[in-house]
């Protein structure tokens, strides 16, 4: 068997409907539209609700400009890490969220460098401010950018270069 042999089964392909084309072609006329009205004149304008107040005015105008691919980030401090986690502790967002520092492990982290640092950690996440991280590898301990959003057990780092000791 060869490509230009297939063909669909039996029955599963049907002919398009022409509408419009004489009164013996079962649609003609009209065309399904019925009889006068809007609907019936092809100009019916995108987003009409019939004289009601349309949807996209009915919605208050937020302020600025938000973009539709913003990737979001939940910030953590230092400081919570030095409140929470033990002397030679592994950071990763499964844990902070298990403490209940993130809402959720599967969002992108970021580490940032609000407080003071005084546990040599081990901190794995997505993203870090220059200060933290500063801090962490000033406090002995030592970072791991995480190259995706972890699905909740395996953490991989995002290559061997942004590994800092």
């Amino acid at each position: 068997m060869k490509i230009h042999d297939l063909k669909p089964p039996a029955g599963s392909t049907k002919r398009k409907t022409r509408k419009g084309r004489g009164e013996a072609a079962g649609k003609g006329k009209t065309a399904g539209r019925g009889t006068k009205g809007t609907g019936a004149r092809k100009n019916v304008p995108l987003g009409f609700e019939g004289g009601q107040m349309p949807l996209q005015r009915r919605l208050p105008k937020l302020p600025g400009f938000n973009p539709r691919n913003r990737v979001a980030y939940q910030g953590i401090n230092v400081s919570l890490l030095d409140a929470h986690f033990a002397d030679g502790d592994v950071v990763t967002p499964v844990e902070l969220a298990d403490k209940g520092l993130i809402r959720k492990p599967s969002e992108r982290v970021k580490i940032l460098g609000d407080g003071d640092l005084s546990t040599k950690l081990t901190v794995k996440a997505q993203g870090f401010s220059k200060s933290a991280e500063a801090k962490i590898t000033e406090a002995g301990g030592s970072i791991e950018r995480l190259a995706r959003v972890l699905s909740g057990k395996a953490d991989e780092p995002a290559d061997e270069a942004s590994t800092t000791e």
